[in-house]
């Protein structure tokens, strides 16, 4: 990030310096007839106004963005900090058809969806369709997900199945939150930021080379804040921000061609656990008024919440020589979650959800890449092991108190191998093959008890009579998968490239976790992998002597035995169940456009569309136990059909600094909440940011100024619909953030 601001500061001077050289020219120019003047400020001025060159690591090597036959977006550390994006759910806005929210209840589970693949339940073993990476390590878990940014160099969105180079779960896609390099460079940053509802955050990073060979590198961040509403029977805050987070990076070039790098990172997030907004009166206490604003709820339990999530890794590269690399990635991560959530949102001890969660996972990649004349190939081997737990009680009121327990483990072990390589046919013409083989043995123990009297999820003494084994099981299943991919790619000129791509996906099955075998019988079977065929025709250009840049991709996907997780309300119980039972395609398009107007003035433009509907939806009714196909009620979760956004940022040179003005309009359409339509299910909005850098010429300083969702439009992202249980309807929503206004001050060296 620091090299990245030193590459900025120096355009910056060069930028400022062009004024007096400039005008020495025209002095120049007026003794020999002017013409020289004209033609080299013509050119300064194109010259000036060339895009950047991006580098992503879609294909597990640096290359350029232009390069790439893959739908990716690549976000740098100083669009993130000039656009005042400070967490991974913000991206959403520059990347199309992709879906990047904080789940339900939560301030940092994340919900992610692209190209309408994803999973809406954070539920312990069930498996995300969007892998998340910080750098080469995969985190299996939502919990703790949604990271808040600092000490990053680039976020990078890869659409559409990347199942060859990236493995299980990859269905959807990948976000890869790229980390600063180390270079050895003494470097120092701090950051302050107040804002809207007293935020106070604190940035600090730096990084120093003990010798030649051994550099380290630290970051700390703390972000706070009171909360948008409150709960108003108990005075604590609802939507508030209490997130410390860590990292540390150790590298050692042991030799030229020999490098070992260590990080660990551990994020603390205590942040009080979200209320929801009840859509309608609650039928157990009538004479509680609904709300007047959407972050105001009531609670009968206390709100705390406290997410621990940590990880380490160790990576060793090793440059064979000019063609050959081996890779090494050993990486562990852990967290713990442990929270309160009110599904019904009212003072009685009704539908309330004391959960515990815990997960850990260790992995193990060896990576051999080869870069040749005409043949490039990244392949490797993987091992993944894991285990996730938990348990949660829901206290039901029916007359009298009741609780269900429920709790359980998933291990897994998985194993890979994988390949993809491009071959140069002719200077225009490349194909690219590749394939991943992988393995997943599962074991799963559940159990499911309903108490008279209250029961939390570890209290260790029942305060009540066990009424009912619901559930009480061991399993073990094996899913095992083959992901091709092949492609061709047709580099027209310097500045065009075409190309076509098959991929295929899959999503590891496993156990429903919360499964009900006194209502269904067949919920304890295990359900298996989900797949999609994905065939996509995109371009990569730029115009206009490199002034535009131009992507685009359309795409069809066949989504096959899609997993869908329903909850239905049965009498008093809540009957879950996950299924392969949908058949769907899915169509869309993609474009992302920027133009340098001029070397001061930027203009981009992203939009995304989907066409996605089942072709089959077969559902076991719980009330009539009979299957049905409800693929003509059923439409796709957080899946809107378009997506757009417009944005320019454009910079003022002065004599006593830079200054950066940026804004953009961000739309999403219709969104449904769950696949069944609901009321929760919300029409589409539009969100107006801006924002204000100003930067010292000494490179030193900076002051920024952020307004986002500057037309406090309410949208509603997530909710709990149960519209008849255990006597009560309840239907409750989870919105955005309003409106907001930060103002940071920034200074390094």
């Amino acid at each position: 990030m620091a090299n990245n601001y030193k590459n900025n500061v120096t355009h910056k001077f060069s930028r400022s310096l062009l004024k007096p050289s400039l005008i020495a020219l025209a002095i120049s120019a007026s003794l020999s007839g002017g013409v020289i003047a004209q033609e080299a400020v013509a050119e300064t001025e194109v010259e000036s106004a060339k895009l950047e060159r991006i580098q992503v690591t879609a294909r597990r090597t640096v290359e350029s963005l232009q390069e790439v036959p893959v739908a990716v977006t690549s976000i740098g550390s100083d669009e993130l900090q000039q656009r005042g994006m400070d967490n991974l759910i913000a991206v959403q806005q520059y990347s199309p058809n992709t879906t990047l929210q904080v789940s339900r209840g939560t301030n940092s589970t994340l919900t992610a969806y692209i190209r309408g693949i994803g999973q809406q339940d954070p539920l312990w073993g069930f498996e995300p369709g969007v892998g998340i990476y910080i750098d080469d390590v995969y985190m299996a878990r939502p919990q703790g997900a949604a990271l808040d940014v600092y000490d990053v160099e680039r976020i990078e969105v890869l659409r559409g199945p990347q199942g060859t180079l990236y493995g299980r779960n990859t269905i959807g896609g990948a976000v890869k939150y790229v980390t600063k390099q180390l270079t050895g460079d003494t470097e120092f940053a701090v950051r302050g930021t107040i804002g809207t509802k007293n935020q106070q955050d604190v940035k600090l990073s730096g990084q120093v080379g003990l010798t030649d060979t051994l550099f380290v590198s630290g970051a700390i961040a703390s972000f706070n804040r009171d909360g948008f509403g409150t709960y108003l029977n108990t005075g604590a805050d609802n939507y508030d921000k209490d997130v410390q987070s860590g990292r540390i990076s150790v590298q050692w070039n042991a030799a030229d061609n020999f490098r070992v790098n260590f990080s660990a990172d551990k994020t603390v997030d205590k942040s009080n656990s979200k209320g929801g907004f009840r859509l309608t009166p609650s039928l157990l206490v009538p004479d509680q008024p609904l709300t007047d604003s959407v972050y105001d709820s009531y609670t009968s339990m206390p709100a705390d919440n406290k997410v621990d999530t940590e990880g380490q890794s160790l990576t060793l590269t090793w440059d064979v020589n000019d063609n050959w690399t081996i890779k090494s990635v050993t990486a562990k991560r852990k967290g713990v979650t442990d929270t309160n959530i009110d599904f019904d949102s009212t003072p009685l001890a009704s539908l309330d959800v004391p959960a515990f969660y815990e997960d850990e996972q260790t992995s193990q990649e060896l990576q051999l890449l080869f870069t040749g004349d005409k043949f490039k190939m990244a392949s490797g081997l993987y091992y993944y092991t894991g285990e996730a737990c938990g348990s949660f009680g829901t206290v039901i009121v029916a007359g009298a108190g009741v609780t269900v327990e429920n709790g359980g483990c998933v291990d897994t072990d998985s194993i890979a191998a994988y390949a993809q390589g491009t071959y140069q046919l002719t200077d225009k013409l490349s194909l690219t093959a590749g394939g991943r083989y992988t393995k997943d043995d599962k074991d799963a123990t559940m159990y499911r008890n309903m108490y008279l009297g209250y029961k939390g999820p570890r209290d260790p003494v029942v305060p009540g009579t066990l009424l009912q084994v619901q559930t009480d099981f061991a399993g073990s299943e094996s899913f095992s998968h083959f992901s091709p991919r092949i492609g061709a790619e047709y580099q027209y000129n310097r500045d065009l490239m075409y190309y076509v791509s098959y991929t295929d996906g899959f999503k590891s099955g496993g156990f429903d976790m919360r499964a009900v075998e006194v209502v269904n019988p067949n919920a304890t079977d295990p359900y298996q992998e989900e797949t999609v065929d994905t065939y996509e025709f995109g371009i990569k250009s730029e115009w206009l002597d490199q002034r535009v840049r131009l992507n685009a991709a359309v795409f069809h996907s066949s989504y096959d035995d899609m997993q869908v997780t329903v909850q239905r309300a049965v009498g008093n119980n809540v009957a879950s169940q996950v299924l392969n039972a949908a058949s769907a395609d899915i169509n869309g398009a993609e474009v992302e456009a920027l133009f340098a107007a001029s070397r001061d003035l930027e203009i981009s433009a992203i939009v995304g569309y989907l066409d996605a509907s089942f072709n089959k939806v077969e559902f076991f009714d719980p009330t009539s136990q009979s299957v049905v196909d409800v693929s003509d009620v059923w439409g796709f979760a957080n899946t809107p059909e378009l997506t757009a956004t417009l944005a320019t940022r454009y910079t003022i040179v002065t004599d006593f600094g830079d200054i950066v003005f940026s804004g953009n309009l961000a739309y999403r359409g219709a969104t449904q909440i769950f696949e069944v339509p609901s009321v929760l299910d919300y029409g589409g909005y539009t969100l107006i940011n801006a924002g204000v850098n100003w930067y010292s010429q000494d490179g030193h300083w900076d002051v920024s100024l952020q307004g986002k969702n500057l037309g406090d439009k309410q949208a509603r992202v997530a909710g709990y619909n149960f519209p008849l249980l255990a006597g009560e309807q309840t239907i409750t929503g989870y919105y955005i953030d309003p409106r907001t206004v930060s103002l940071s001050v920034g200074y390094r060296f």
